[in-house]
């Protein structure tokens, strides 16, 4: 896609989802279709992550992209969000106050947690 996408908000994804899906896709899936298409989408998800950080390795010629498949999973739940009226950025927003508050000294006070590496070598 072109360079206008570098910063875009929740809901404007939104919205281009939904045009796509009116123009291209002609129009939604109904929404039990599209549950069924986002645990698809999660399976393909885990099983490249299973290849890549767990015991299995790659068949030959196997799809090996997190992010393609990230972005497939994150299509389905935006045409989820979009077919169930809601607002994803109001509702990432209360869900993270929501966890700040419930979890705030949750994980600092965790021992599991603590002088612990994170074994994908990112932090959270």
């Amino acid at each position: 896609m072109n360079s206008e996408i570098n910063r875009i908000t929740l809901s404007e994804v939104q919205q281009m989802v939904d045009e796509w899906i009116r123009t291209v896709g002609v129009r939604y899936f109904s929404e039990l279709t599209n549950m069924a298409l986002l645990m698809e989408e999660v399976g393909e998800l885990a099983r490249i992550i299973a290849r890549k950080y767990g015991e299995q390795s790659f068949k030959e010629g196997e799809h090996t992209s997190i992010s393609e498949e990230i972005a497939d999973v994150l299509f389905v739940l935006i045409c989820l969000a979009n077919q169930t009226g809601v607002n994803l950025e109001e509702a990432f927003k209360q869900n993270l106050e929501k966890k700040s508050l419930r979890d705030s000294q949750r994980h600092k006070n965790n021992p599991k947690l603590k002088n612990r590496e994170n074994p994908s070598g990112s932090s959270n």
